[in-house]
């Protein structure tokens, strides 16, 4: 079984690895390409590139490794990933304006420093939020488990990384 996982990973590494390459000369998913909150806001919040199948398929690919190890009932399943899929959402335009903020592109110094720790306090706050919607739906004990499985999911997924660069 763990060695399905790593054929798997490194299946999902290598379509990530092709998306990002193929990603860092667009920045087209921006509204106006300035990557300020207000007009990234206004973009819609699902398929930002929507020339992204890797990108799907890996996160496909991590919510069926999240309902395996979450074994949710189907009332759960039900109201659970609608509101996941819109956590992952929120994290990655946060995550995405964060990565722009210190990009080559923008000037360095205090402005930067200071938008730096916005987007780290508006992470934060959605973790907050979304934990609190989490455990309306779910027991305490499942929603632990959902973040101790993401976390392994991405250590997983960065050892694969790691052993082909090797």
């Amino acid at each position: 079984m763990k060695a399905l996982y790593k054929h798997i990973l490194v299946m999902l590494l290598i379509v990530a690895a092709g998306y990002t390459v193929a990603a860092q000369g667009n920045r087209s998913f921006l509204p106006d390409n300035r990557g300020d909150r207000q007009s990234f806001k206004a973009a819609p919040q699902r398929n930002l590139m929507p020339n992204a199948p890797g990108l799907q398929r890996l996160q496909n690919i991590k919510e069926a490794f999240l309902k395996k190890r979450l074994s949710l009932t189907t009332d759960e399943a039900q109201q659970f990933w609608p509101l996941y899929r819109q956590y992952q959402d929120e994290m990655v335009n946060v995550r995405r304006l964060k990565r722009l903020n210190n990009s080559d592109a923008q000037a360095n110094g205090s402005e930067q420093v200071k938008k730096d720790l916005e987007y780290e306090s508006q992470l934060v706050n959605l973790k907050k939020r979304y934990n609190d919607e989490f455990l309306k739906i779910l027991p305490a004990e499942k929603v632990s488990l959902l973040y101790k499985s993401e976390r392994e999911f991405n250590d997983e997924m960065i050892n694969v990384l790691h052993e082909r660069a090797d």
